[in-house]
């Protein structure tokens, strides 16, 4: 399944998931069969892999969706989403989660006017998040700001391109999350 781990090249032909709709190898080809138990497994993994999160980032953000009152699979998708490399990924000022990631990390972003470098900081109504003004004018974040229109920017954000500021307006609803994801794959497999 295309889950979007290369920024703008998967919008592109040169996707290796558009080219070779299989995996790579001799039995590549072959027909997969999964038993519940390998379906359950690959969802959690695919998104594990979406997010760019370890087995122990992802229980503790399924054991705190649990604690929550609501359905725990939607739980812990809005959980992730309101992740700050996330959140940065959504706006539009990096073309991956990885790239937005590894920006997070470098000091590149302001968050409520103060600096924050941790990309699992959990972001809340109102948080508004601006690029700082030395890092306005790396080249990965300009090319980035440009191709945002294609992938589009989700309804519980707000930006202002000409400020480098966005704003959190509401916490995600399960509607606005596209990604073909079975959340309830993941619950049935942590409540064994």
């Amino acid at each position: 399944m295309k889950i979007f781990l290369k920024g703008d090249r998967c919008y592109t032909d040169k996707c290796g998931f558009e080219r070779h709709g299989y995996p790579p190898g001799q039995h590549g080809q072959a027909r997969a069969k999964f038993s519940d138990f390998g379906i359950q497994l690959r969802e959690k993994q695919k998104v594990k892999r979406m997010y760019g999160l370890l087995e122990k980032q992802f229980r503790g953000y399924f054991e705190k969706a649990e604690r929550q009152k609501g359905v725990t699979g939607t739980n812990l998708l809005v959980l992730i989403e309101r992740r700050l490399d996330n959140v940065v990924f959504r706006m539009g000022f990096a073309s991956s989660r990885a790239q937005a990631r590894q920006l997070v990390r470098h000091n590149h972003f302001l968050v409520n006017g103060k600096k924050v470098n941790i990309p699992s900081y959990l972001m809340n109504i109102g948080d508004t998040v601006l690029v700082k003004e030395k890092s306005r004018k790396i080249a990965q974040l300009m090319e980035s700001m440009e191709t945002v229109a294609r992938r589009g920017i989700p309804q519980w954000l707000e930006i202002d391109k000409e400020k480098y500021q966005g704003v959190v307006r509401m916490f995600p609803t399960r509607e606005d999350l596209t990604m073909p994801i079975q959340e309830h794959l993941i619950v049935e497999l942590y409540s064994k």
